[in-house]
């Protein structure tokens, strides 16, 4: 089942109880997703194009280039190189790409087992960190030569970490607990 209103307005009704909410307008919602990466050492404007065109594809959005704030000598960065991209998803665009990557990149990913709930911080955003963009079906198997990474942040309105996890659970996000071991 895809994520939409009608689901989050669910998890209300569910949550309701428990969090003490009187009005629907308490409860949690997601406010936008951000996905963002960085292009690293890559001076050439070919491979960033690359990279943009990819994120591109995989969000269904055009992504915005994010400049170096400050030159930073030891890494070979002057002020105004492109260090990074960043998409900003709000609306029907947020949650396809949320069902987009619940049910069908996630499944892809190897060895996956599930997603840390510790990855929700304090304020009741969830980041989920992607080693490989070769998980989303748009991309193309062919070119595995410029495999980067995302990084997926979820903004929730919950109130805590403990509301945003049973938020996210209920919209169907495989969060499992960690499982700390000790040496």
């Amino acid at each position: 089942m895809s994520i939409t209103k009608q689901k989050q307005q669910s998890a209300y009704l569910a949550l309701k109880e428990t969090f003490g909410y009187t009005s629907p307008m308490q409860g949690p919602r997601i406010q936008k997703v951000i996905v963002s990466t960085g292009v690293g050492k890559k001076r050439d404007k070919k491979v960033i194009e690359l990279i943009s065109d990819r994120l591109a594809k995989i969000t269904g959005q055009k992504p915005s280039p994010r400049p170096a704030r400050q030159s930073i000598a030891s890494f070979k960065v002057r002020e105004g190189d492109i260090v990074g991209l960043q998409v900003t998803l709000r609306g029907a665009r947020m949650y396809d790409f949320i069902d987009k990557v619940i049910h069908i990149a996630l499944p892809r990913t190897r060895d996956f087992r599930g997603l840390k709930a510790s990855a929700i911080d304090d304020m009741g955003n969830f980041t989920l960190g992607i080693k490989e963009n070769s998980i989303f079906p748009e991309t193309s198997d062919e070119d595995l030569k410029d495999v980067f990474g995302l990084a997926v942040t979820v903004v929730t309105s919950a109130a805590s970490k403990a509301e945003a996890e049973a938020f996210l659970r209920h919209l169907g996000f495989p969060l499992i607990v960690d499982s700390k071991v000790s040496k």
